[in-house]
């Protein structure tokens, strides 16, 4: 390759955040089959294999990470130029980078994350993968464990419990009804994981996303496993059992250590770790079976 294609490298970022061609399609706004021709042609071009393609998604070879650190890298010359460019005149970004599921909770109470009064923009990007906060990918991070890396401060906010839920007039005979699960490239999360192993066969119906997921409970199609924090909120939905031990992890929130005390970025998490303080007993399930 004589002349590298930065669009090339913004569709392998968004192929190897998302672990699969699916979830990085709705994130970049290119086709599914359009990044899969992108990705086996920059492999062609460098000669490398960059992915282990499988049921799972689009997995990182030793190659693919290398190229990842450096696409990266990249990214972030290139923002931090278009800052500079920019100028003193631009709001301020704060990027908040969580789950599906938190990120709905976080829209659901958005007042008390963010009002117009504010003087930055906020910006959420839903992924399953983790984003590099260390190389600014995202500014805040939501994640269920610890963070490891010595340039990244972290806070631990509250725990999340899981538990199945059906449709009320459904869980008295919730033994009977099938399972509704995620599958394809979503089904990375440990929800979904646990439930292909403790549960696979009784799988009757599976959602490549959480919404369609909700929905199909909401319908009555089945059950599923969600975190307390939605199913419990859920008028048309209750418990089908008690929270699943091996399922409930600690949240954690994530910052560089360079950027946790800009003005805006501080803000918003302070902001976050209150809002969910305020609602833990939610969060770890403590609210009660039956509701109303």
């Amino acid at each position: 390759m004589n002349e590298f294609d930065w669009q090339d490298l913004k569709l392998f970022l968004a192929v190897a955040r998302a672990g699969g061609l699916g979830p990085a399609a709705r994130a970049s706004g290119s086709s599914a089959p359009t990044l899969g021709r992108r990705m086996t042609a920059l492999e062609r071009a460098l000669g490398v294999r960059l992915f282990t393609r499988g049921r799972q998604g689009y997995e990182l070879t030793e190659d693919g990470r290398t190229l990842l650190a450096h696409a990266q890298d990249v990214e972030a010359a290139a923002a931090g130029v278009e800052r500079w460019r920019a100028g003193t005149a631009t709001r301020p970004v704060v990027r908040i980078s969580a789950g599906h599921w938190m990120t709905a909770f976080l829209a659901r109470n958005i007042e008390a994350v963010w009002t117009v009064a504010d003087a930055w923009t906020l910006e959420f990007t839903t992924a399953n993968a983790r984003l590099d906060i260390g190389r600014r990918a995202a500014d805040i991070g939501i994640r269920n464990r610890r963070p490891e890396e010595a340039w990244l401060a972290g806070r631990r906010v509250g725990v999340v419990a899981f538990a199945s839920y059906a449709r009320r007039t459904m869980t008295e005979d919730c033994a009977t009804l099938p399972w509704i699960g995620i599958g394809g490239e979503a089904a990375i999360t440990p929800s979904a994981q646990w439930l292909a192993a403790e549960h696979g066969e009784a799988i009757a119906i599976r959602a490549s996303d959480p919404r369609t997921l909700l929905d199909l409970v909401r319908a009555g199609a089945g059950r599923a496993v969600l975190p307390c924090l939605i199913g419990d909120v859920e008028p048309d939905l209750e418990r089908a059992g008690e929270p699943i031990a091996a399922l409930a992890s600690e949240q954690w929130l994530v910052t560089h250590h360079e950027d946790r005390h800009q003005a805006a970025i501080h803000t918003a998490a302070e902001r976050v770790a209150r809002l969910i303080g305020r609602h833990q007993p939610l969060f770890s399930g403590k609210t009660p079976l039956i509701r109303g």
